[in-house]
């Protein structure tokens, strides 16, 4: 086994085919993206006991809440330790320890449902299920930036959608699920843990086996590098050790930050929030296709930003997260008090297309400044950033609304004044970006050759040796295209009862 998930094993043939590897990341990002459609447990989870209305012993969402907190705590935190062993270590044995961790989390989370103990919830799917999300996020970044040396935004956005579209996946499935295995006597969500861990173990397996690696040497038929090579084929990039001490690196860390607490509370809370806010026209299902659609949104932004910073470049392409993102947050409050649900749904779909191209936009960004070769372990620790935003955007989120409820506000208005706090946190992220400057050349360092199996140098293999395996490349892309097709369909269906 240890052989089998070795990082020289899955160095790639002369002529392996590159699109084979984003079905791979496809697989493991969206099993994992799940997490940001937590919120669809929510309301069932605070009526675990009673059912049809919360009981006196049933758990608070602000309680729950911290699970979704934990997720991207833990997701920064595994992301920043095990970053340099991923890159040592090679992408298939990181997402083999992802899918462990991610599965097994889901699966002592069902046990803490079944039993009642909010503990074993946040233990099993926030703590050990956040380490599968630290890993299996970081796993095919770095892999995909040397497979697609061309086109990093792409690239990325290609690695990164599948985070933003598992909710896409997983709300309406879990949705169904629950439905499925209700009873008088449960809401079904124990049993809904226990078959999507198992589901999203083999997907993730899958995944992580099909994971290949490019020979140091390798590129793009017909692509030019924009700087010289060194005699090995090999480039100059920043070790992480160095990145980490660089003002670059804490500005990058600043503005990840902000952009993403801007957006995180708000999916935190959105199928909770969409329902007090338009009481009485959007219903649990309705809420669920809501925090599906800003899934759908989330995914294409990843695809749609990241590629069009490869034109426009890393720093426009987040201005325009930045300013744009803080007019359409200080609308909200004027799309709710005057009731209309068609500008409310438009506002959140475009910031969260802005909040998934952050995300898919930053490894391209720390590629353009510290080299590739390091990617994934520097990516690793400007995760530490989402860890924060992870406590910072839930806690403003959940704990101001239940502080203005406590103060007689009615809940439909008691996100009124955090959004006006999200505005001024975009502001403090537009500064830092407009900050970023290149980094020092004096920093860079050669980049070690790797070693094949054979005892050869993995910089020997061939140079823009025709791709083959098309067909391969279509059952792929077809084995992870049907559930994005199938949570696509959900989504829209869902949604659609909003409008009704």
């Amino acid at each position: 086994m240890p052989d089998l998930l070795s990082r020289e094993r899955i160095i790639a043939p002369p002529g392996f085919n590159r699109w084979l590897v984003p079905p791979a990341a496809l697989a493991i990002h969206l099993s994992i993206g799940m997490a940001y459609g937590f919120s669809v447990f929510w309301l069932p989870l605070s009526r675990a006991i009673g059912i049809t209305q919360s009981a006196p012993d049933d758990w608070k969402i602000s309680t729950l809440g911290w699970m979704y907190t934990l997720f991207f705590v833990m997701l920064g935190s595994s992301a920043a330790m095990f970053g340099p062993w991923v890159e040592r270590e090679g992408p298939r044995k990181a997402g083999v320890v992802a899918a462990a961790c991610w599965g097994g989390g889901f699966m002592l989370a069902a046990l803490g449902v079944y039993l009642h103990q909010v503990w074993l919830l946040w233990v099993g799917a926030g703590v050990i299920g956040g380490c599968g999300l630290g890993l299996g996020y970081i796993s095919p970044v770095s892999t995909l930036i040397k497979w697609f040396p061309d086109r990093r935004g792409m690239a990325t956005g290609l690695a990164i959608m599948g985070f933003g579209g598992g909710a896409m996946i997983g709300t309406p499935l879990a949705d169904v699920l629950m439905k499925r295995f209700a009873t008088p006597t449960s809401v079904g969500v124990w049993q809904t843990f226990l078959v999507m861990g198992l589901l999203y173990a083999v997907a993730m397996l899958a995944g992580a086996f099909a994971y290949r690696l490019p020979a140091p040497a390798w590129k793009p038929a017909g692509w030019t590098p924009p700087a010289e090579p060194t005699s090995d084929g090999t480039a100059r990039s920043v070790p992480v050790q160095v990145a980490w001490q660089t003002k670059q690196f804490w500005l990058l860390w600043g503005v990840l930050c902000l952009n993403v607490s801007a957006g995180i509370g708000i999916l935190g809370m959105a199928s909770p929030m969409i329902q007090e806010v338009f009481k009485g026209r959007v219903d649990a299902s309705a809420a669920a296709g809501f925090a599906g659609l800003l899934s759908l949104f989330n995914i294409g932004g990843r695809i749609f930003w990241a590629s069009l910073s490869d034109r426009i470049g890393r720093k426009p392409t987040y201005t325009v997260f930045f300013i744009l993102g803080m007019l359409l947050y200080a609308s909200v409050p004027t799309a709710g008090s005057t009731g209309s649900l068609l500008l409310f749904v438009a506002i959140f779909s475009i910031i969260l297309t802005m909040y998934g191209g952050g995300f898919a936009t930053i490894p391209a960004y720390l590629a353009d400044l510290f080299g590739v070769q390091h990617v994934s372990a520097i990516h690793g620790r400007l995760l530490t950033a989402w860890s924060t935003a992870g406590i910072l955007g839930p806690v403003l989120i959940n704990y101001l609304r239940e502080f203005q409820i406590s103060r007689g506000i009615a809940a439909s208005d008691a996100y009124t004044f955090t959004m006006y706090v999200l505005v001024g946190l975009l502001g403090v992220g537009l500064v830092c970006n407009m900050a970023v400057t290149p980094v020092s050349r004096d920093l860079f360092t050669l980049t070690a050759t790797v070693v094949r199996r054979d005892g050869a140098s993995a910089a020997a293999v061939a140079v823009d040796a025709p791709q083959g395996h098309w067909a391969t490349v279509a059952i792929a892309w077809t084995l992870a295209g049907v559930p994005l097709a199938w949570g696509v369909f959900r989504t829209l269906t869902l949604a659609a009862q909003m409008f009704r």
